[in-house]
């Protein structure tokens, strides 16, 4: 159940309302693609899966690029990276990617003119942090904080803490528990099962 509020509480934080209370380089970058994402899905019609699709599509233009997907499938995979070679990786990045894009996609209904508000940020030795809130209708108040790290002179995100649940650190405690019973391998097989 955490696990289901935690990515409704994700999902939510890229497309709601914005409102600036802190004004940074890694909050500008997260802020322009929130916006854009609120303007697709104020307009969006989701009536079939075509529309759906293609709302998805708009929002994957935005989100892909603010997003650090090999370095978020690394620390996900944690020492078992290590261990796999160039090909291994490129497809688990690839997986990764795919599993995250299916379980939030699944989730854009839950768009409903959620604010968020920015509350800090800080930035240290290539890295940063962006605390917001993300206020729903009812008042109800969720923290979301995102990690970041300078990647080509552009803020990629990396991890998202959402009610003090790291994205990451999630991933990699069910990728270990799945490599401890079996393999990378079937840990691909049932993440590539999970994406389609």
């Amino acid at each position: 159940m955490k696990l289901k509020t935690g990515l409704a509480v994700l999902l939510i934080a890229f497309l709601p309302r914005v409102t600036a209370v802190f004004a940074g380089e890694p909050t500008e970058a997260i802020r322009g693609a929130v916006n854009q994402g609120v303007e697709i899905l104020k307009n969006a019609k989701l009536n079939n899966q075509k529309q759906r699709e293609q709302v998805i599509d708009r929002l994957r233009q935005i989100v892909y690029p603010l997003f650090d997907f090999r370095e978020m499938a690394m620390r996900a995979l944690g020492s078992n990276w290590r261990r796999l070679n160039p090909q291994q990786r490129a497809e688990f990045v690839s997986t990764f990617t795919a599993l995250l894009e299916k379980t939030y996609a699944d989730q854009i209904d839950l768009y409903d003119g959620q604010q968020v508000v920015y509350t800090g940020e800080s930035i240290e030795n290539g890295y940063a942090q962006v605390d917001s809130r993300i206020i729903d209708k009812r008042g109800q108040k969720y923290s979301v904080v995102y990690r970041l790290h300078k990647v080509e002179d552009k803020w990629k995100i990396y991890d998202v803490v959402a009610e003090n649940i790291s994205l990451v650190n999630n991933y990699r405690a069910q990728f270990n528990r799945v490599i401890a019973k079996s393999s990378v391998e079937e840990l691909l097989k049932i993440m590539k099962q999970q994406a389609s």
